[in-house]
């Protein structure tokens, strides 16, 4: 259901009357996103269910254009001043736009665990929101795969984790999970290949044949796997790497794995 704006109902331009400090907060149903490419993809996915695209006043023709498309899916717009922008996005960046989109759905590893054609990533520890959030783009533009993670010692969904993922968020398969390692031994005893990614493994990815369900692992920049999750992987594989740099971020190790996996599930099909 649409709130309504008593105040500062959006005309058919797009415009608001309201004043410097009056704009509403996001009702506790909803979610605040950021960011041109986000918002466009939050009103793609979600169309009249985002209850208002906030546009900053006199835009650019980018966020014209962006205006346009939100109005064309149903979607009130309202021009703001930029101070209402800052305010609202609370020191983030939010390139004059905002946008008031459905919570994200979650789903839960019985909804995931039968496939038997299965690639997710599984991320352990990883508490950077824009680790987070490149994993889920990378996880969404190279393989469609889910994106698993443990409720505790993790980066929650916020408006900086959106906006790493560039909006691929929107599109992405979530799934919070109340013990990851729990989750991965059972994923392992129903046959899924749990590959952890570990820079001291013996075994190159390029080594590694999928056969059935694979969950890859990725851990923290810092630490790596924790102990209980390392041993709940059936496999620990590690990239190839020059050897100039003594590891790669969380997101761009996860986006070559995905990327390796996916060819080879696909080329075994």
């Amino acid at each position: 259901m649409k709130r309504s704006h008593p105040r500062g109902r959006p005309t058919a331009g797009g415009r608001s009357n309201y004043g410097q400090s009056d704009l509403p907060a996001l009702s506790v149903v909803h979610r605040l996103v950021l960011g041109q490419q986000c918002v466009r993809e939050a009103v793609r996915v979600w169309g009249p269910r985002v209850t208002r695209v906030l546009i900053e006043r006199d835009p650019n023709p980018r966020l014209a254009a962006l205006q346009k498309f939100a109005q064309d899916q149903g979607v009130p717009v309202e021009t703001v001043q930029r101070a209402q922008l800052d305010r609202l996005a609370g020191g983030s960046i939010h390139q004059g736009a905002a946008a008031d989109a459905p919570q994200l759905p979650l789903r839960s590893w019985n909804e995931l665990r039968d496939d038997p054609e299965l690639l997710a990533v599984a991320l352990d520890g990883v508490v950077d929101p824009q680790n987070f959030g490149a994993v889920i783009r990378s996880a969404v533009g190279i393989a469609r795969a889910p994106v698993m993670w443990a409720e505790s010692a993790s980066a929650p969904l916020t408006p900086a984790t959106f906006r790493a993922s560039a909006g691929a968020v929107e599109h992405a398969q979530l799934c919070r999970v109340a013990s990851l390692h729990g989750t991965l031994q059972e994923a392992a005893e129903r046959g899924a290949a749990v590959v952890g990614l570990a820079p001291d493994a013996e075994l190159e990815l390029s080594q590694f044949e999928p056969d059935g369900p694979v969950i890859l692992v990725i851990g923290s920049e810092q630490k790596g796997m924790g102990r209980a999750v390392r041993r709940a992987c059936t496999h620990l594989v590690r990239l190839h790497q020059s050897g100039l740099v003594q590891s790669l971020n969380a997101s761009v190790a996860a986006g070559i794995a995905l990327h390796h996996l996916s060819a080879k599930i696909r080329g075994a099909r």
